[in-house]
Formats: structure tokens, sequence, C-alpha cells
């Protein structure tokens, strides 16, 4: 019996061990899930923190798209408005000048044709019409005795002459026009040498 009571001995003592070990392992692997739960928990707590980032930069980016397109709505019609307002400035300063230049037809129907009152009114009318565009920031560009200057002068003639100098400006066909400096339209001369 001896041999038996070792072998059970034995026996109860790797099943104890075995326990112990089994005990061992499962407490190493609660641990690990323990471990895992935190872990996973954790990265839960990420995810859903980094989610309602990114629907807080949505809201933010779609809130941005809308005032941006709003800002072009109302730019653009600021911009239609303005354009309106000035046109209107511009036609109602000549409107005056229609005023007179319709005076000056009725003048010369009831005169018979009448030549001086019809020659007054047209030169009141010029003198209007200059006015007005001065007041606009409209000015002529020099022309007859200038240096030929291609920024400003458009040249369709040109003449060999002794008595001006080079290239000066001897005839201006028609008148060119700057407005706050930039040219709207260049005069068109006649250069000599």
């Amino acid at each position: 019996m001896s041999n038996d009571n070792r072998t059970n001995e034995n026996r109860e003592e790797m099943e104890s061990s075995n326990s112990e070990l089994q005990n061992e392992q499962n407490n190493s692997d609660k641990e690990q899930n323990d471990l895992g739960n935190e872990e996973t928990a954790s990265i839960k707590s990420q995810l859903a923190e980094k989610t309602k980032q990114c629907e807080e930069y949505l809201s933010m980016l779609q809130r941005t798209a809308a005032e941006f397109d709003n800002y072009k709505k109302r730019t653009a019609k600021e911009k239609e408005a303005l354009h309106a307002e000035v046109t209107g400035d511009v036609l109602a300063a000549f409107l005056p000048i229609i005023d007179n230049l319709e005076r000056a037809i009725q003048a010369s129907s009831a005169n018979g044709g009448g030549g001086q009152s019809l020659k007054e009114g047209i030169e009141l009318v010029f003198r209007q019409i200059k006015d007005t565009m001065k007041n606009f920031g409209v000015e002529e560009i020099k022309g007859v005795g200038e240096i030929f200057d291609p920024q400003v002068h458009n040249a369709v003639m040109h003449i060999d002459d002794e008595s001006y100098g080079e290239n000066v400006v001897v005839e201006e066909f028609q008148k060119g026009y700057t407005l706050k400096g930039k040219v709207i339209r260049h005069s068109m001369v006649k250069v000599a040498n």
C-alpha cells in the first residue's frame, strides 16, 4: 500500500499543482481580459471623442460654406445695385444736355432755320457735355503740337515736313480721352517726320 499511497499522493499533488496552474492561468487570463477591456474602453472613448470632433469640424465647414455662399450672393446683388446707381447717375447728368439739344432743334425750326441761334444752342450743348465729362473725371488728351506718345496717340498718317520737329503731332482727326488717367480712347493723329 505504500506504493499505492505514494501514487495517490503524487496524483493528488499533481492535481493540486494542475489546479494551482489552472487558477494562475485563469487569473492571468482574467487580468489580461481586464487589461483588454480597459484598453478597449480607452480606444472606444478616444474614438467617440474624435467622432465628436469630426462632427464639429463638419458642422463648422458647412456653416462656413453657407456663409461664403451668402456672401457671394450678397456681393453680387450689391454690385448690381451699384452698377445701376452709377449708370443712373451718368445718364441723369446727360439729361440736361438732351433737353438743350431739343430746345436748339425747336429754336431752329421756330426761326425758320435761324443759323445764329442754332449755332449758339449747339455751342451751349457742347460746353455742357465737356463740363459733364470733366465732372466725371474725363479729360481730353493733348494732341496738336505734342510729341507723339503711342500710349495715348494712334498715328494713322505720317508726313515728312522739316518745318515740324521729329515725332510731332501735326493734326488730330479724332480727340482722345482719359478717365482718371486711364485711356478710354486714343487720339487719332497725323505725325510729322
